[in-house]
């Protein structure tokens, strides 16, 4: 078997929790802080990472994601335990913030170079690209306090993948930064991940979690709660912050226990059917054609008026990517109108389903706002499972099925 290129065992990373002229004096004069006086946000994290796998680390604020990715990129050492990777690491973690301002970008590109190790030699093989890629213009020749937080960003980025790692890791880096960069960005963070670097990501954006990830940890309590596909594992999180947010479970309950489905059980879907196109007698159907009809048909029960009422769902592919999702609140409920004690049908019509070829499941959840885990009363994961073929469309690839025609029209060359 391979060795793993990154090896985490039993470590733990803590901070003082008492301050004060005699916390300080101990510490100054035994070096070390009292154990009894530490504040722990990991403790006990075990795993390794094959060479070529891609990681994503999921977790509330505060479940020490950024902290492990700091202890793994050698900007923060661990209370206890062991780490150890094998082969060069590139973090992108607060990106540009060594940057001195007065200096320029091309400067703070050489300068940030010679601190990861890199000679002048190597930097000026790799500026130009530096240069194009970050996309900044007469600016990288400018001092870096006339930048923009976005073209800091740019230049950032650009330095830090220069060189293909053995390991990236990646933090958020790019929540700042327009949205033409963020792809840009990103399809450089894929192209390293297809030629076999290992990439561990922290993101609260699920899409991209799944996208670049084979492989999900969710960390919370101090330590690793799930270990497993992405989408199994997002699952998960998004079950247990339902459960925590309405006391769905008991305190004392297995984390284990949790499920396909939570909630706090105040509003209940009965059923959930996905139908073929508007008739008395249709019944369930597993498959449909690129481009037929369908209705979502979800019977909902309430055990207590609740105003605002939302239901949505969101339809996903074999790997739990987000291929759409929808709500009646966005449709233009307000709330859905319900009274305790009676049952009612609500209906998402699909008149085109304009999705490409594979296996779909549709998600369902009953909440009282825009977003599922608030007011969680009823989250059914996986509630459908449906396959779609080809139809009369021609075949095409990808998930979308867009509608496209093309016109070819001879131009005279000029004379």
């Amino acid at each position: 078997m391979t060795s793993p290129v990154i090896s985490i065992q039993n470590v733990g990373k803590a901070y003082a929790s008492a301050y004060g002229k005699k916390a300080l004096l101990k510490r100054v004069f035994s070096g070390r802080t009292d154990p009894n006086r530490l504040r722990w946000v990991l403790r006990g994290v075990t795993f390794d990472v094959r060479p070529g796998q891609a990681v994503g680390l999921i977790g509330v604020n505060g479940a020490g994601k950024s902290t492990l990715l700091k202890m793994l990129a050698g900007t923060s050492s661990a209370t206890e335990g062991k780490i150890v990777i094998n082969g060069t690491v590139s973090a992108l973690l607060e990106l540009g913030l060594g940057f001195h301002p007065d200096f320029t970008g091309r400067e703070n590109a050489y300068m940030s170079g010679q601190m990861t190790g890199r000679s002048r030699a190597e930097m000026d093989a790799v500026m130009h690209e530096i240069e194009a890629f970050a996309e900044v213009g007469d600016y990288f020749d400018l001092p870096v306090r006339t930048y923009s937080s976005g073209m800091q960003v740019r230049v950032a980025f650009a330095v830090a993948t220069a060189f293909k790692p053995d390991v990236l890791i990646v933090d958020e880096a790019l929540s700042v930064g327009d949205a033409y960069f963020q792809h840009k960005s990103f399809a450089r963070i894929r192209q390293f991940r297809d030629d076999g670097a290992t990439l561990l990501f922290v993101s609260h954006d699920p899409g991209a979690i799944k996208t670049l990830c084979d492989r999900a940890l969710l960390l919370g309590e101090g330590g690793v709660l799930r270990d497993g596909d992405p989408a199994d594992v997002l699952d998960f999180y998004y079950a247990l912050i339902s459960a925590r947010e309405d006391a769905a479970k008991d305190p004392e309950g297995d984390l284990g226990e949790l499920g396909r489905r939570s909630g706090n059980g105040k509003a209940r879907m009965v059923s959930v059917k996905l139908l073929g196109a508007k008739d008395i007698n249709a019944v369930e159907q597993p498959m449909f054609r690129v481009g037929e009809a369908a209705r979502l048909c979800i019977e909902v029960d309430v055990n207590e008026p609740l105003p605002g009422l939302t239901l949505g769902m969101t339809i996903r592919d074999r790997t739990g990517y987000d291929v759409f999702g929808m709500n009646t609140r966005r449709l233009g409920f307000k709330d859905i109108g319900m009274t305790p004690g009676e049952r009612q049908r609500i209906e998402f019509n699909l008149p085109e389903l304009n999705i490409g070829t594979g296996h779909y499941h549709i998600s369902v959840a009953l909440h009282d706002d825009d977003h599922h885990v608030a007011g969680n009363y009823d989250r059914w994961d996986q509630a459908v499972v449906f396959e779609v073929t080809h139809g009369t469309m021609v075949p095409f690839a990808g998930v979308a099925a867009l509608p496209v025609s093309v016109d070819v029209t001879p131009v005279r060359a000029p004379a």
